[in-house]
């Protein structure tokens, strides 16, 4: 990508009339990143491109191109880690007659059992554990829909199986295998929409579109989730929580892409649906199966303060995780708290709004605290890696415990 990037960047700033430094001092830059991108240095943050982004006045897209592919790590462990679920995912194809389904009669109600374990066990921080099962999940799933080749056990069949795929993809976004993620979300899509559930396909493009989003492709992300909405939108009247949820959740990732691809307008008119969605629930509404989340005024909030963080405003994620109602502890008492992943990762971006705000002390905190409370989680994410580092930049010599979560999340040897 570099060399294209360091085109499309030296292109924008020229007909902005910028020189390099203007352009640094516009972002709250030095000219060394301005300077190294456009030289073509691969080392680029995603972080960097929004802030030039937001300076320049285009779309962070705008600045990406594709590129020539760096090589893969011969010994990527994940090779062999993953072989099962990927076999599960996508087995082979061959022009053989398919097989007639066999054995006995597949046990529904025990089958969505088991993918409910499943989802419970993927917000329990027990990765090793959602690993080891979603390859026999999906494969009991796929007899499922094979043994019951139509009528209303097929329809359902198709529902759990999309429901399980969804898990896979939400597990394979959050350990960054993409394309796999990609491909169970796709297909969790399209046994929803042949099952004619509509809640259950909204809520399968809601996780195609984290996975877009973790993939920086924001337009995408934005348009499939907008179009969505546009189908599943409740009624004034007589809307469930489960619809007024599926709705919110969409503006939601709607708003996450927009407000990444410096549009800062349409994610402020996104989270202002979210928060009225959530606002007519009243509180948390949980349903793990259909929305592999929780949704309610407590999460609206949280997930808003992203659009301050990625905006470059730390000191009013501080704040207003401080004095917004919805983010005290004594609050989630009355109305229910976040989600597992969604409490977390706003304490994560609280971590880094503290260093960057003048408060590493207070980060490195967060950050243990999560190593702590959540380890599997908490070693695949590459936010808290920059927070820590970021955190080392300042401190001249590093106690034992910032050691060890260095060395967690892969930064120190």
């Amino acid at each position: 990508m570099s060399d294209e990037l360091a085109d499309n960047l030296r292109k924008y700033r020229r007909a902005k009339g910028l020189s390099q430094e203007q352009l640094a001092h516009r972002a709250g830059l030095s000219v060394g990143p301005v300077r190294r991108i456009e030289q073509g240095d691969d080392g680029v943050r995603m972080e960097t491109l929004h802030v030039l982004a937001r300076a320049l006045g285009v779309k962070t897209s705008d600045l990406m191109a594709a590129g020539a592919p760096e090589p893969v790590k011969l010994d990527d462990p994940n090779g062999q880690n993953l072989r099962e679920l990927r076999i599960a995912l996508s087995p082979a194809v061959s022009l053989a007659d398919t097989v007639a389904p066999t054995g006995d009669e597949p046990d529904l109600r025990n089958l969505q059992r088991m993918t409910l374990d499943s989802a419970v066990l993927y917000y329990g921080d027990r990765y090793a554990s959602v690993a080891a099962d979603l390859p026999n999940l999906i494969r009991a799933a796929n007899d499922a829909v094979t043994y019951y080749g139509s009528g209303d056990e097929h329809s359902e069949a198709l529902v759990i199986r999309s429901q399980a795929l969804r898990l896979a993809s939400q597990y394979l976004t959050q350990i960054r295998q993409y394309d796999l993620a990609y491909g169970a979300a796709r297909e969790a899509i399209a046994d929803a929409r042949a099952a004619g559930n509509q809640l259950a396909a909204a809520s399968g493009v809601g996780g195609m579109c984290w996975t877009l989003i973790r993939t920086e492709r924001f337009d995408e992300a934005e348009d499939i989730a907008i179009s969505t909405m546009d189908l599943v939108e409740p009624k004034i009247m007589g809307a469930t929580p489960d619809q007024y949820a599926t709705w919110g959740g969409l503006a939601m990732e709607a708003a996450a892409a927009a407000v990444r691809n410096n549009r800062p307008k349409e994610a402020k008119a996104l989270r202002k649906a979210a928060g009225t969605a959530a606002k007519a629930i009243g509180k948390t509404h949980k349903n793990i199966l259909c929305h592999w989340s929780m949704f309610g005024p407590v999460t609206a909030s949280m997930k808003e303060l992203e659009d301050y963080m990625i905006g470059g405003d730390a000191r009013s994620v501080v704040r207003k995780s401080q004095t917004e109602p919805y983010l005290q502890e004594k609050t989630w008492k009355q109305l229910g708290g976040p989600s597992t992943n969604d409490g977390n990762r706003y304490h994560l971006d609280l971590a880094r709004a503290q260093v960057r705000s003048g408060d590493p002390t207070a980060a490195m905190e967060e950050l243990s605290r999560l190593a702590g409370l959540a380890p599997e989680w908490f070693r695949h994410q590459a936010s808290a890696a920059v927070t820590f580092e970021e955190i080392v930049k300042k401190r001249r010599t590093l106690t034992t415990e910032m050691r060890e979560v260095g060395s967690r999340l892969g930064v120190l040897a």
